[in-house]
């Protein structure tokens, strides 16, 4: 229909007041109706769905640690203060405005602030960030402290500890100051002896390289020696001319870096080595340290990763003390999370494990001896989100409800008892507060953009914090349905499914088919817009195409036996998977399943190509990002884990050599690379290219300069509108 308001009237005459008021009415229903045939742009899919047109929120919402009260951000008559409240509290107070926050600026000689920063509230001082320095307000009076030095605030992996210490890297080399005196820990650091950062590709939960103990004064470190791994390539085009830029990448099958694990005593100067003893190329995983310091924990892995070692070492002197206890497995064995020592109970500690078949929590004593399984049953634990004041029970979150969702539970340490917390088959984020006694329960559904609530862990009695209004209010949009089909092996696989806006069963649509299938991954959540980040399945939606995903074997958070059928046949289970999808989209007599396009990225990327190659016909056309082409040219420790090494599995590496297939393509196929991506390197494409040019077959390719494995920023509305593009031209 038309938006043009057409309606006149004459001012002039006796019906004045009732023309004007049918005019008014027209005007109203026609706006109305404008408003909901609005469609989506493609920075609003892909860009405003972060900001604009993201749901509703509470700003920077936290509790105040110490307390049950509760704080966050609202704007009044456009101007932002915090404000606080708490569970019996009946409507929110203002408790720190920027006029109150620039006054302990002023005291302390810094620059005040136009707006209010970001703030971590405990109950004792407020801690913020400026320009890198970390400071420390009091929050009863105008005292502060400095937390990091001005003179560090910009180095790198820079990290503080409970008693003041900060340790940071400066030219290859770890250094640990405090009050401005610096001491110097290592002094062989170079680009081929790496220091206190990430090691083993950031496998393994590993995310940072120094843990500083309880107390603040020893800390734990990794180095690594990656000389012996070969140089990579990777091109600096902005440079005139261009400059490589390598990198240190171990490929499959081929020498690993070698890893070890220094202890830095703060008040003596002094480096201990812990002996991890065993062959240099190994993986140490998950370091913690027990509750005194006295001992160093340390998840050892074999490069085989089907034998893991939780080993005990001495901290002053490096020494092997025991192993707790091993884990071995057929195919994997993957520590994500380090021990979680049980709080007021320095004995005990909370081990996560798959050995059951499911991700669950066990109690072991610091013998190695197991207590109790604390979790159990088929669906698995997320996340633990910390203890009760008491040390009594452990809050986690885990998929009791359903695979796709998460709720808050809290389990007895004694007795193993597992009480729900949150309520529902959504996706509950959440925060508990440092008593156990509320939690702020941050929700949504597909139908339900987000809902804030407080709750009350003892009652489960909830406090309404925001009820957020549809973001997409004012949009023609497509239905969209959560759904599972069974596979050919009678396993669920859960879908979802976008209906073209103004659908009409009467007529046939194009399919647009999105996957991943990989491990670590999981793309359909009960939750808002059906856990897609951005809006982009739905602007295509508006343009009149079935938008369609599943979650395959080997995607996340179904069970070990669901994720490792992947293992040493990467591709072959998830194939089959999307077969039953397609079968279940020649069931729907809209979806047009001679006109279909399939699109995936990085392990997504080469499950696409896997499939184009493998069953030409099905889809017309493709797009395939950051794609893995042939597996002994990606990292180590991800494809050994699920392939093995080369040697010993050269079925399997042949048989995902898509390199050696490329002359089976039918179909147009889009490949799409970051040229700067140091995951899944650039070589892969550029072979597939040129495997696809000596068999004759025609490919399309697109580089994003700039850019590493994902395309960020505003170049994101760039790469789907030429994905957009790509489909529309050879799908319609």
């Amino acid at each position: 229909m038309s938006c043009t308001i057409f309606p006149t009237f004459n001012p002039s005459k006796k019906t004045y007041m009732k023309r004007f008021f049918i005019f008014l009415f027209i005007l109203v229903i026609t706006l109305q109706l404008c408003a909901q045939e609005k469609m989506l742009t493609m920075e609003d899919a892909m860009l405003n769905a972060r900001t604009t047109l993201a749901p509703e929120n509470l700003p920077q919402l936290q509790f105040v640690k110490g307390t049950a009260d509760y704080i966050y951000l609202k704007k009044t008559d456009g101007i932002y203060a915090y404000v606080r409240g708490n569970f019996k509290s009946k409507e929110d107070v203002i408790f720190l405005t920027i006029e109150q926050f620039n006054e302990k600026m002023r005291a302390a000689s810094l620059d005040t602030l136009k707006t209010l920063p970001v703030l971590q509230f405990n109950n004792d001082n407020w801690i913020l960030s400026i320009k890198g320095q970390k400071f420390a307000f009091n929050s009863l009076d105008k005292g502060y402290k400095v937390i990091t030095d001005k003179s560090i605030a910009d180095k790198e992996n820079l990290e503080v500890s409970n008693d003041g210490y900060a340790a940071y890297l400066d030219t290859f080399n770890l250094y640990v100051s405090k009050n401005g005196a610096a001491k110097k820990v290592t002094e062989d650091g170079s680009r081929d002896i790496v220091y206190a950062s990430t090691v083993h590709q950031s496998e393994f939960g590993i995310t940072k390289g120094t843990f500083w103990s309880n107390t603040g004064k020893l800390l734990a470190f990794y180095r690594m020696d990656q000389s012996m791994v070969p140089d990579y390539p990777i091109i600096d085009w902005t440079q005139r001319p261009a400059k490589n830029d390598p990198i240190r990448y171990p490929m499959a099958g081929d020498k690993s870096h070698h890893v070890t694990v220094g202890v830095y005593n703060a008040a003596t100067n002094s480096t201990t080595w812990i002996k991890t003893q065993g062959p240099a190329e190994q993986y140490l995983t998950n370091i913690a340290w027990s509750p005194d310091d006295r001992y160093l924990y340390i998840a050892v892995l074999n490069r085989g990763q089907n034998d893991m070692w939780l080993n005990e070492y001495d901290a002053n002197t490096g020494m092997f003390i025991k192993t707790l206890f091993e884990e071995t497995d057929n195919r994997y064995v993957e520590p994500l999370v380090p021990m979680l020592f049980v709080k007021n109970n320095p004995g005990q500690f909370i081990w996560q494990s798959k050995k059951d078949g499911w991700n669950h929590l066990y109690l072991y004593g610091s013998d190695g001896n197991l207590v109790r399984q604390l979790t159990g049953g088929q669906w698995e634990v997320l996340e633990v989100k910390g203890f009760d004041e008491t040390g009594e029970y452990l809050f986690y979150t885990s998929t009791q409800e359903s695979p796709i969702s998460k709720n808050l539970y809290r389990v007895g340490i004694k007795t193993a008892k597992s009480k729900q917390v949150t309520q529902g088959t959504e996706l509950h984020n959440t925060t508990v507060s440092t008593d156990g006694n509320y939690v702020i329960d941050n929700f949504s559904s597909p139908q339900l953009a987000r809902t804030i609530q407080l709750v009350e862990v003892k009652s489960g009695k909830t406090k309404t914090l925001l009820q957020s209004k549809n973001p997409l209010k004012a949009y023609s949009l497509g239905q969209m349905d959560i759904f599972k089909i069974k596979n050919t092996e009678g396993s669920d696989l859960y879908c979802r499914l976008f209906k073209p806006a103004n659908f009409d069963a009467t007529k046939k649509y194009p399919v647009i088919v999105y996957w991943y299938g990989g491990p670590h991954a999981q793309l359909v959540l009960n939750s808002w817009n059906g856990g897609a980040g951005d809006y982009w399945f739905q602007y295509m939606a508006e343009r009149g195409y079935v938008v369609f995903t599943l979650d395959t074997r080997g995607s996340a958070n179904r069970g070990r036996a669901f994720e490792q059928a992947i293992f040493r046949r990467a591709g072959e289970v998830q194939m089959d998977d999307m077969m039953s999808g397609i079968r279940y989209l020649n069931t729907l007599v809209y979806a047009d399943t001679s006109h279909m396009g399939l699109f995936g990225w990085s392990y997504g990327g080469f499950m696409t190509t896997n499939f184009m190659l493998n069953h030409p016909g099905v889809f017309k056309a493709a797009v395939a990002g950051g794609a893995v082409m042939d597996w002994k040219y990606y990292e180590i420790m991800y494809t050994e884990r699920y392939m093995d090494t080369p040697e010993e599995n050269p079925a399997g590496y042949e048989s995902t050599n898509l390199l050696k297939q490329a002359g089976k393509l039918k179909g147009k196929l889009l490949l799409v690379h970051g040229l700067q991506d140091p995951v899944v390197v650039q070589q892969h494409s550029v072979l597939f290219v040129r495997a696809a040019i000596d068999k004759g077959v025609q490919v399309d390719y697109m580089i994003y300069p700039g850019h590493e494995h994902n395309v960020l920023g505003k170049d994101r509305a760039h790469l789907y509108q030429k994905v957009t593009d790509y489909f529309m031209q050879n799908l319609k």
